[in-house]
């Protein structure tokens, strides 16, 4: 049975149901205590004139049910976020009371939706991704480093502070040393043996396949130890700090009381308006962050519109204004919880919503009966899963300009908070792309043209300011009688100031530093007409100026652009015009017919630049030494080529011949074939073809590779031996004849040293 894909995946389908309502449950789980304890860091008391616990709750009920509905996110689950917390404390005491502050988080929620009706959410595109990947692995390290004292049953600070320096006035670190001094036996004991019993969960196919999730199982475990050691007496009971501890209403207008409703006389306060703008930017980048991270972890590989998003939890903020919650957005944690746990659609962020609503009003008593321990084991063991060394290894091999914002952005947001933290990361990653900007904002190639050394300064298709720097640095370097070519034709938009600047550098400065500069492709509008200095095809006058050691340095240096993938960029329909009255050709090769060898692209050269004789095994017979006479004596081509290749098909035929004595006419029907065997046979023995076909696949080839270079040689000589005019032009130094091997493989062409 096929795995459906993203496009198969709709709520309620009986594909989706299950793992939905198994992911909902979990993620309910994580989010009780989470919900809990950044209440808690918030400030929250439960005192008169406090924020309640039951703020975190609400949010949580809200950011489930009301924001998973409207979502467009199939994995996203939103609820109070650690990230806001010292926001929240700062901004209830500038509001100057709880329920101002109530308003200014419905206000929020207003301006959340105006900037969705702006498409403010087209932002998200511009977050990079090695910061979204730094992210996430830095809540997964930030979920191990705190959980770790949880987990061991040292429950002095809230369990969803996620920052670096604690309420507690304590930090990560000192959190972690002070375990020794703060230890609980048995909450320890079911700590530990939930992360037995979730990792052995995970690896057992037949548990992972069963309906119910090993998160589930934990917290069953945990509840049932938690009933053993209150048997067990004071020094194994798990009770106060160490169990979940929701607030518990006797009546129905008790628990109406745990409400919190916004003061709209506070609309006059200036200080609410601010509070309100404050939310809504962090939280809304704090949303669009989180949203990108869980789409990577999601396995369908699905995209969440970013502006439904920032709608969404804006209505979501509003609703939790209203009824006492504190600020939501979308949570990083929860999130891969739930892809973790096989959710499949936004049933499941709904279903967790619903969870917490149904519980938290019904059996709260109950609920309270959960050892700390067992959840702080179900979220170290997802950070595990978040900042897991496979995403180091990658990162890592991605290169420093992946790996540096992506560790920063990780040491940032585990040594400060997460907001701090991101918004190092972006400004670290944006360092980087300038410093890319700067290094290498349009591409250089230098040239050894028939007209002399040639740098082609290729412009990028959007040149901004932050170019500046390097073109000048470009240009700078340009050494006394030499040449540029300016080329915008690839150039989509170029600032004005860069414009400004090669104008003034062609005007005046080239020509004081006796530097040409010719320029290419500048749109109209730009007002730099294109201006080519030098010929940029082959001509008589500039092929009787080059020797042929120049020649070959050409096309040896022609290839090596190829090799690198920085072939120049040439106005072909120019040369086409050029050359449509006469050709000057500098060289001519002869190779073989194998599609394999274009030669003008391998070589890269230009139209009108070189003679190109093809022939089955570059082999010389009657008219290609006619053409090469022609190339050479009339012409006056300074170079010929002889280019032969690797796993050449013509001289793999010949051995194969030539070892079994076959009659090619019969075994072909071809007739005209066997003049090219006979021209291989020349550099090779029947004897030797013959013990060829003894040898491994890869021992023939590399022999019929050895062929192929005695071949060219012999070519070589008898380019020499038959033609006496190429022979008088090479004996009085006005030519030369190489020989040369191409790599199918690799594309590099060898240039034997040495001419026959």
């Amino acid at each position: 049975m096929t795995e459906p894909t993203g496009h198969d995946l709709t709520p309620l389908s009986s594909g989706t149901i299950a793992a939905d309502l198994k992911g909902g449950l979990v993620v309910f789980l994580v989010a009780l205590p989470l919900c809990l304890g950044i209440a808690l860091a918030s400030g929250a008391t439960g005192e008169p004139g406090q924020l309640s616990l039951m703020s975190g709750l609400i949010a949580g009920i809200i950011g489930g049910i009301v924001v998973g509905s409207i979502s467009g996110s199939h994995t996203s689950v939103s609820g109070p976020a650690a990230g806001l917390t010292a926001i929240v404390i700062a901004q209830v005491a500038a509001c100057g009371s709880v329920p101002a502050f109530m308003l200014a988080v419905m206000l929020s929620g207003v301006i959340q939706i105006g900037m969705a009706a702006l498409r403010a959410g087209a932002l998200s595109a511009f977050f990079p991704s090695s910061v979204i990947k730094g992210l996430l692995a830095a809540i997964g390290v930030i979920l191990i480093l705190k959980q770790i004292p949880h987990v061991l049953g040292h429950d002095t600070d809230p369990e969803g502070e996620m920052s670096f320096a604690q309420p507690d006035a304590e930090n990560t670190f000192s959190e972690l040393l002070s375990i020794f001094g703060d230890f609980h036996w048995g909450a320890a004991v079911v700590g530990l043996l939930s992360i037995a019993l979730l990792v052995g969960w995970e690896r057992s196919g037949f548990l992972k396949r069963s309906p119910v999730p090993g998160p589930l199982a934990v917290v069953l475990f945990g509840l049932g130890l938690q009933l053993v050691f209150d048997s067990m007496g004071a020094d194994w009971a798990i009770a106060g700090d160490h169990l979940v501890k929701i607030p518990v209403a006797n009546s129905a207008s008790e628990f109406a009381g745990f409400f919190t409703f916004p003061d709209f006389t506070a609309l006059l306060n200036p200080a609410v308006y601010m509070a309100a703008m404050t939310i809504a930017v962090v939280a809304s980048l704090e949303s669009l962050l989180n949203l990108e991270a869980v789409d990577k972890l999601d396995k369908h590989k699905r995209n969440s519109p970013a502006n439904r998003e920032l709608f969404a939890q804006g209505i979501g903020n509003m609703t939790s204004g209203l009824l006492g919650g504190l600020p939501v957005t979308s949570v990083v944690v929860r999130g891969s919880v739930n892809v973790n746990c096989g959710a499949k659609t936004k049933v499941s962020a709904i279903f967790h919503g619903i969870l917490l609503l149904v519980c938290v009003a019904l059996f709260p008593s109950l609920l309270n009966k959960i050892p700390l321990s067992a959840l702080a084991a179900i979220l170290l063991v997802t950070g595990f899963k978040l900042a897991s060394p496979k995403l180091f290894k990658q990162m890592w091999a991605e290169g420093r300009y992946q790996f540096a914002p992506f560790i920063i952005t990780l040491v940032a947001i585990v040594f400060t908070d997460l907001l701090i933290g991101i918004v190092i990361g972006l400004v670290v990653s944006t360092l980087f792309i300038l410093n890319s900007n700067l290094r290498l904002p349009q591409r250089r190639v230098v040239e050894t043209h028939l007209d002399g050394e040639i740098t082609h300064i290729e412009l990028a298709p959007q040149v901004s300011f932050l170019n500046r720097g390097s073109l000048d640095k470009l240009l700078n370097e340009a050494k006394p009688n030499t040449h540029l070519m300016i080329d915008a034709t690839n150039s989509d938009y170029i600032d004005p100031d860069i414009l400004s600047m090669i104008r003034e550098y062609k005007r005046s400065t080239s020509k004081a530093r006796g530097v040409t500069v010719s320029l290419r492709g500048f749109r109209d509008k730009y007002k730099l007409g294109d201006e080519v200095l030098y010929a940029d095809y082959a001509t008589r006058e500039l092929k009787d100026r080059i020797t042929p050691d120049q020649a070959l340095t050409m096309l040896r240096e022609g290839n090596e652009r190829f090799l690198s993938g920085r072939r120049l960029r040439r106005d072909l329909g120019r040369q086409i015009n050029s050359t449509s009255m006469g050709q000057n050709p500098f060289s001519a090769v002869l190779s073989c017919i194998d599609s394999r060898v274009p030669v003008e692209l391998i070589l890269d050269q230009g139209i009108g630049d070189v003679f190109s004789v093809r022939v089955a095994g570059n082999i010389v017979g009657t008219k290609t030494l006619a053409s090469l006479e022609y190339a050479v004596v009339v012409s006056g081509v300074k170079l010929v080529l002889v280019l032969g290749h690797t796993r050449c098909g013509a001289v793999t035929a010949s051995v194969d011949a030539l070892g079994k004595n076959l009659d090619i006419a019969a075994e072909t029907g071809c007739s005209h074939l066997g003049a090219i065997v006979q021209e291989v046979a020349g550099c090779v023995s029947p004897e030797e073809c013959r013990s060829a076909d003894q040898l491994l696949p890869s021992g023939k080839e590399a022999f019929v590779d050895e062929v192929a270079i005695r071949n060219v040689n012999l070519t070589v000589q008898e380019i020499l031996r038959r033609s006496a005019g190429i022979a008088k032009a090479v004996e009085s130094g006005q030519a030369k004849v190489v020989g040369a091997m191409y790599d199918v493989s690799t594309a590099k062409i060898d240039f034997f040293s040495e001419e026959s």
